[in-house]
């Protein structure tokens, strides 16, 4: 059993996190949503090892998860979570991360969440849209409007830093 689980862990993990990140929009809260969610399949464990594919049910739970913390956050209520370290400076993001998180943000949800898994999580386009629920076409169309979309903003950016 630990096994299977911790092979399933190692070869998905950064998948899910890219996945829930552009979700979320934040990786470390995407990172604690994904352990959640395997923290979960442990106790499970013997069920969800028969399941066809064990990484569709630890996605969803992460990504159920991450809906349920959003909505407690809009709501106003204060996530329980605080700094284990508090004596460390903030890590400052690079400037070129800062504005490809920006122009992500600025992409429409599908172009989004295509861009995340093809890009970060580094799945093939059949898999990504097997993950969407899309025909392929559909994620390629996605994917060329993202790319076109983000060139745009970044080299707008460029531009307003000259």
């Amino acid at each position: 059993m630990a096994e299977e689980l911790r092979d399933l862990y190692e070869a998905s993990y950064r998948r899910l996190v890219a996945q829930v990140g552009a979700l979320t929009r934040d990786v470390p809260e995407a990172e604690d949503v994904v352990q959640d969610a395997f923290s979960r399949a442990v106790g499970r464990w013997n069920k969800i090892s028969r399941y066809d594919d064990p990484e569709r049910w630890v996605r969803t739970v992460a990504m159920n998860l991450a809906r349920s913390r959003w909505r407690r956050a809009r709501r106003g209520s204060q996530l329980t979570r605080t700094a284990a370290v508090t004596d460390l400076p903030p890590r400052q993001p690079s400037p070129d991360r800062v504005a490809v998180v920006a122009a992500m943000r600025k992409l429409p949800a599908a172009q989004r969440d295509a861009i995340a898994l093809h890009h970060l999580a580094d799945l093939p386009v059949d898999e990504v849209a097997r993950q969407l629920g899309v025909p392929a076409g559909t994620v390629k169309a996605r994917l060329s409007r993202g790319r076109a979309a983000l060139a745009v903003a970044l080299d707008d950016t460029q531009e307003a830093n000259r």
